[in-house]
């Protein structure tokens, strides 16, 4: 570190971290070594953005290194910066609105990475220019770093693996933990040395400059509706949004066998003047819709641990009641009470306006295969299932019933409005099978566990099926 990012005599170092994150060593112990000076903040004034500004002002250091939630506290209360001064930035990702922020005074940053595993830090890399790719760098000094598929072989440039590292910053393991040191602390299987490893369980991959790409947590890949997804690629697409300066995305799971992606947010602004459906638009530019959060919720801050990393767990709960909410307007006539009672069943919700978008709401393929089946049901209509895609309000669906089949509207009105659908008992035992749900049924006799449309276990037929519908549905 005294060679790359640097230190010299006469330089000082301002130390904000707390004593049980590992970068606290490096701030009190290199600026010594190199005849430099430590200058010591208080716990409270490290956690106080305007007091931490007024602290940079008063002692004037010329290297500080933080977490990029901590850079980002100091820079939303007002701090202007300081030209020439050194700024390290890691124990999380750095995104690039922050390092267009922390690069416009004319800073000297670095982006730092290194689990504690491997104290203190392994790679490191100067910024330069904030609208390229921001990676993590390459080796300092004394570190070896691999890539390594799941056989443990190194991986080409350019393909995904497991970054592991090694090196004199090596740990020896975890403390009366011998299962878990095993598994995480390995045999270097490209030296052939002895040498040993840690499978740090973070993505990424070589680029063509020698620097190390970061992809994401292993473990913070999630798996949705068949998707298998990187909550942190959803993450760097909400913080290049205009107007958005940090932002956390969780998976929240609503009931058994329905989760939805939930995404929090810290506007530049207030947090009342984000605009939920215009972000998501610009979301869908870039991501594909099973990527776009069902659920966008404004935070004044992004809550963090005594270590200064996001805290998931302090996040408030997600309030699904909220959708929808601005606008509302109740059915108008007997079809669109219906429909909307629909809706309600499907998403689990109390009431549904006219004008409320089925995908907005939390919907998804899935829940919208369920709806549409149970609207053929309710109404003997043949909706086809892109109809919810075209017109996914209960307005919309309402318009095209009416359009279908008159009679057979008339006859399903008829009947007493809480018989429109039959009974939950009723479904599992003695309705016969709707088109959508024979097929998914066929299929998954076919092949069992196959994605490609997405089985839950809510979703499987059991009991007698009727031969003759389904050797129809097959035959067309």
């Amino acid at each position: 570190m005294a060679r790359a990012p640097g230190i010299a005599p006469g330089d000082r170092l301002l130390a904000i971290t707390t004593l049980s994150f590992d970068i606290a060593a490096l701030e009190l112990m290199l600026p010594l070594t190199a005849g430099g000076t430590v200058l010591v903040a208080s716990t409270a004034t490290a956690a106080d953005g305007s007091a931490l500004a007024a602290m940079i002002d008063a002692c004037e250091p010329s290297l500080m290194q933080a977490t990029p939630s901590t850079w980002r506290r100091l820079l939303s209360a007002g701090w202007q910066g300081r030209p020439g001064m050194k700024i390290l930035c890691g124990g999380e990702s750095l995104d690039r609105s922050l390092a267009r922020q922390l690069l416009s005074p004319g800073h000297e940053l670095w982006n730092m990475y290194g689990p504690t595993e491997t104290t203190i830090w392994s790679t490191r890399i100067r910024i330069a220019d904030a609208d390229s790719p921001i990676t993590v760098g390459t080796p300092i000094a004394n570190t070896v770093v691999r890539v390594l598929d799941e056989r443990m072989r190194a991986v080409p440039i350019g393909v995904a693996g497991e970054l592991c590292i090694g090196g004199e910053g090596l740990a020896d393991g975890y403390h009366r933990r011998p299962e878990l040191t095993a598994e995480r602390f390995v045999v270097d299987p490209v030296a052939n040395d002895g040498g040993r490893l840690y499978r740090t369980g973070d993505r990424a991959r070589w680029r063509r400059d020698g620097t190390i790409e970061l992809l994401g947590r292993m473990d913070r890949q999630v798996k949705l509706r068949g998707f298998r997804i990187e909550l942190g690629e959803i993450e760097a697409a909400l913080t290049s949004a205009p107007g958005i300066e940090a932002a956390v995305v969780v998976l929240d799971e609503v009931s058994p066998g329905d989760s939805r992606i939930v995404a929090y947010v810290v506007p530049d602004l207030s947090p009342e003047g984000v605009d939920t459906a215009r972000l998501r638009n610009e979301l869908r530019r870039g991501l594909p819709d099973y990527m776009v959060p069902s659920l966008i919720v404004a935070i004044s801050s992004v809550p963090l641990t005594p270590n200064g990393k996001v805290d998931r767990r302090a996040l408030p709960s997600p309030d699904w009641s909220s959708l929808g909410a601005d606008g509302f307007v109740a059915p108008r006539d007997a079809i669109e009470t219906a429909v909307a009672d629909l809706f309600a069943e499907v998403l689990g919700r109390a009431a549904i306006g006219v004008h409320d978008s089925f995908f907005d709401l939390g919907g998804h393929s899935l829940l919208a295969t369920q709806l549409v089946a149970r609207i053929r049901d309710a109404f003997a209509a043949e909706l086809p299932l892109h109809a919810l895609f075209d017109a996914p309000t209960v307005a919309g669906l309402a318009e095209l019933l009416r359009s279908d089949d008159a009679e057979a509207l008339a006859r399903a009105l008829e009947r007493p409005h809480h018989q429109l659908r039959p009974r939950a008992a009723e479904r599992r035992h003695e309705v016969p099978a709707s088109f959508v749900q024979q097929r998914m049924w066929f299929l998954d006799r076919l092949e069992p566990g196959n994605p490609v449309y997405n089985l839950v276990r809510s979703m499987r037929v059991s009991g007698e099926l009727e031969v003759a519908p389904l050797e129809q549905a097959i035959a067309a």
